[in-house]
């Protein structure tokens, strides 16, 4: 009896084997070679990684870190307030090259790079191999959509590195939906990256939103739907009235006929309130200086998580939004103008209707924003002066006429210097080469005259950077921003104070000081504690912080570390 029901105890007891180990989830791994067990491992149990729905990149665009709190009692709540109230932010975050532009500045928030490496070395530098001006975005390949000028011929070709965003879309398989939106085609274009579904711009010629081919051979019915309720033309028809009395705006130089600042055409005095509604006429772009530019943005914004459900995904979704106008009106009235402050007061407004639109649509909790700026801007030379502060203005084009003229009286050779963009000595390598000029002699020639010009404090061979004769954090930034391909031979560092400029009025950005490379950080959502840090970060840690909030890979040129205090 024994022997006949020992094969029936045997199956019971290996089935109460099996019985276990599916109730502890094992699995059997068997060895090929001699096809017996080797051990048991966990099966893996099927648990989503935990992220926020939707992640939303904003850019300021010219936003000098002290806006953050030169106005903030005139805030209201649920804007900048919010943002510094319930987020995190990163008090001390400096820009890691020069020079800072906005093709540079929003190529390395994304990719966590520098032009030494992404190759954005300016919103227009010079291709060295042929002496070609190149703008940042620039895509002759490609062609508009959504319209027939050629405003839509760009691109993120030019980029060499990929992005966060590109990061977000391998992550998934490509199953998360990335789209940009700026009234500047690169601040929508490089913040998207290479793999995105969509970037959107502002057409002048038209005041309607258009892309390119590289994404897209046609509008989708939601883009050409908006664009058909003429928004640039109705906030143009409104005017530029302030959000306060005038002279309640103590934080700016009194709104008087100011010779710091620039009217607009067809205007007598750069004063508040603009009847815009009689300036537009052939001129819908007028709108990018004004601050109902960022308002439309933030239009198109909701109607693309609208349209294109972003954030209802089975996976996280990303949106890039930059706010433009306040580097036209910035460079138009410059730091220190009712205008800017103006321009401030209703971003902010426009801000908190976006975050509370946000928490309905995708759920407070559910999304992680953060906020930063791709430069600052200085303050007026001769507002400065003024205040018996030194500054002034080089002149670019004076100085480049003059180091051309000093290269002739020597070399007998015109134009030698094709371009000081960028702050960069660009020669004609073409001449240089079938002339059989030695390039560090003509490079010390441009040093010699240079150095000499009055606001030039530095001027530095870029091929021997690394051991330049100025400050180590001088010295970092000139070698980041140095690229092979798309960067001069000789960069001039100016003064405090100083920056190159045609106009004496506003003001612009580029250099090297707190004024230009101090920039706000703050995040705030999911995964974000609330808190502030001091200690000194930079824009290339934004990329890694997001990679690391989202457990993706950081792009593949990213330089940058994750800020772990603002991190849960």
């Amino acid at each position: 009896m024994r022997i006949k029901y020992l094969p029936l105890l045997i199956f019971a007891l290996s089935a109460l084997s099996v019985s276990a180990q599916i109730k502890h989830k094992k699995t059997m791994v068997i060895n090929p070679a001699v096809g017996r067990p080797l051990a048991y491992a966990d099966t893996p149990v099927s648990a989503d990684i935990p992220r926020p729905k939707l992640v939303v990149g904003i850019v300021v665009d010219q936003m000098r870190w002290d806006y953050l709190y030169r106005y903030y009692s005139r805030y209201t709540n649920n804007g900048f307030k919010r943002l510094l109230n319930q987020g995190f932010s990163c008090e001390n975050t400096q820009i890691d090259y020069v020079p800072t532009n906005t093709g540079p500045g929003h190529s390395c928030i994304y990719t966590g790079s520098v032009p030494a490496i992404h190759g954005i070395a300016g919103n227009d530098f010079i291709i060295q191999a042929t002496g070609l001006s190149m703008y940042c975005a620039q895509d002759t390949s490609v062609r508009t959509v959504g319209s027939t000028s050629t405003a839509g011929q760009m691109s993120p070709r030019n980029l060499m590195t990929n992005t966060i965003t590109d990061e977000l879309r391998l992550a998934t398989n490509f199953r998360s939906k990335v789209i940009g939106i700026a009234l500047k085609d690169r601040g929508g274009i490089f913040p998207a990256g290479h793999t995105a579904n969509a970037a959107y711009w502002l057409d002048d010629a038209t005041g309607n939103w258009i892309t390119s081919t590289y994404y897209m051979k046609d509008l989708p019915k939601w883009v050409k739907d908006f664009n058909d309720q003429k928004l640039a033309e109705t906030y143009l028809k409104a005017d530029w009235n302030p959000v306060y009395p005038i002279d309640s705006y103590i934080q700016s130089t009194a709104d008087t006929t100011s010779r710091y600042e620039g009217a607009f055409k067809g205007t007598t005095s750069p004063t508040l309130p603009v009847k815009t509604s009689g300036l537009y006429k052939n001129n819908l772009g007028l709108i990018r200086s004004t601050p109902y530019g960022n308002t439309l943005t933030l239009d198109m914004a909701v109607a693309a998580i609208n349209n294109e459900n972003l954030g209802q995904n089975s996976v996280t979704d990303f949106l890039t939004v930059s706010f433009s106008s306040t580097d036209y009106v910035g460079h138009q009235f410059g730091p220190n103008s009712v205008e800017i402050e103006d321009t401030y007061l209703k971003l902010d407004r426009d801000l908190s209707t976006f975050l509370s639109y946000l928490d309905a649509k995708v759920g407070a909790g559910n999304y992680t924003v953060f906020l930063t700026a791709d430069h600052g801007a200085a303050h007026n030379p001769t507002f400065l002066t003024d205040h018996n502060i030194p500054a002034g203005v080089w002149d670019d084009g004076v100085a480049l006429k003059n180091l051309n003229q000093y290269l002739a009286a020597k070399y007998k050779i015109e134009n030698m210097v094709i371009s000081l963009t960028n702050y960069q000595v660009n020669f004609n390598n073409y001449v240089v080469k079938y002339a059989k000029l030695d390039e560090n002699t003509l490079i010390n020639d441009c040093i010699t005259f240079l150095k000499d010009v009055p606001g030039v404090a530095y001027v530095i061979n870029l091929k021997e950077a690394q051991t330049a004769n100025v400050p180590e954090e001088l010295r970092a930034r000139i070698v980041n921003g140095y690229s092979v391909e798309h960067s001069g031979v000789v960069q001039v560092i100016l003064k405090p104070g100083w920056y190159a400029s045609r106009s004496a009025t506003g003001t612009t950005h580029g250099t090297w000081n707190p004024y230009d490379t101090h920039i706000p950080l703050v995040f705030m959502g999911w995964g974000i504690p609330h808190g502030h840090l001091n200690r000194e970060t930079h824009m290339t840690d934004i990329a890694a912080t997001i990679a690391a909030l989202l457990h993706i890979q950081a792009p593949n040129g990213c330089i940058g570390k994750p800020i772990p205090e603002a991190l849960k």
